[in-house]
C-alpha cells in the first residue's frame, strides 16, 4: 500500500508551525534542562529518549481513534476539528492570561540512574493529558480528508513532529550547561515565554478555524 502524507503546502504549514512552537520552551525543555544541569549532558539525553518514546503512544492514539471517528462520520471528524481549533485558541488565552508556571530548575535535583531517568520522562509525558489532547487538537489542522488514510496522515504528522521535538529538545540538553545557568538565575524567561507561546496557539487556532478543510 502506497503511503499517503498530507499536500506538500499542508506538511510545510506543519513543519513551520511545529518548529514555532518546539522553538519556544515549554514545561518539559526546563525538566531537560534541569536534568542535564543536575547530572550532564547524557541525563538530559536519556530524559529526551524517555519523553518523547511516551509520545509515540499519544500519537499512536491519535491516529487511531481521529481514523475510527471519521470512520463513523465525517461531520464528527470536523466537529472533532474545530473544537480542537477552539481548544488551541484557549490554550493560548490560557497561557497569556493565567498565572505563570514555577518549574523546579534546582541544581541539586536527586541524582537518577539512567534507567530512572528514562522511566521518569516517560511515565511523566505518558499520564500527562495535555499531551493527548495537543496531538488531538493540533494534529487534525493538517490532515487533507480528500486525500483518504486519515489515521496514515495522522501517524505521519505525528511521527515527524515527534522527530522535531527530539531532536530540538536534545539541542537544549545539550545547551544545559550555559542555558540551564540562566533559566536559573533569572524568571524573565517565563514571562517572554507565556505571551509568545500564547499568541502561537491562538494564531494556529484562528488559521485552523477559518482555512477550514480547504488547505491543498
Amino acid at each position: 500500500m502506497d503511503i499517503v502524507i498530507p499536500g506538500a503546502t499542508n506538511l510545510g504549514l506543519f513543519v513551520v508551525a511545529a518548529l514555532v512552537l518546539l522553538v519556544v520552551p515549554g514545561p518539559a525543555v526546563l525538566y531537560i534542562v534541569a536534568r542535564s544541569v543536575a547530572q550532564g549532558r547524557t541525563a538530559g539525553f536519556v530524559s529526551d529518549v524517555g519523553i518523547h518514546s511516551a509520545t509515540l503512544i499519544h500519537v499512536a492514539a491519535a491516529a487511531l481513534g481521529l481514523s475510527a471517528l471519521l470512520a463513523s462520520s465525517a461531520i464528527a471528524f470536523s466537529i472533532v476539528k474545530y473544537a480542537g481549533a477552539a481548544y488551541l485558541i484557549w490554550l493560548g488565552l490560557k497561557k497569556i492570561f493565567g498565572r505563570a508556571e514555577d518549574v523546579d530548575m534546582e541544581i541539586g535535583m536527586k541524582s537518577r540512574s539512567y534507567a530512572r531517568l528514562y522511566r521518569d520522562g516517560f511515565i511523566v509525558n505518558l499520564l500527562n493529558p495535555k499531551t493527548a489532547l495537543f496531538f488531538l487538537a493540533f494534529l487534525p489542522q493538517f490532515v487533507q480528508v480528500e486525500r483518504g488514510h486519515i489515521a496514515m496522515q495522522i501517524a505521519f504528522l505525528g511521527l515527524l513532529f515527534t522527530l522535531l521535538g527530539f531532536v530540538s529538545d536534545g539541542c537544549y540538553a545539550f545547551a544545559a550547561s550555559v542555558l540551564g545557568n540562566r533559566l536559573r538565575q533569572s524568571r524573565s524567561y517565563l514571562r517572554f515565554e507565556r505571551y509568545v507561546s500564547g499568541a502561537l496557539f491562538i494564531g494556529l487556532g484562528l488559521s485552523a478555524a477559518f482555512a477550514g478543510n480547504h488547505r491543498k
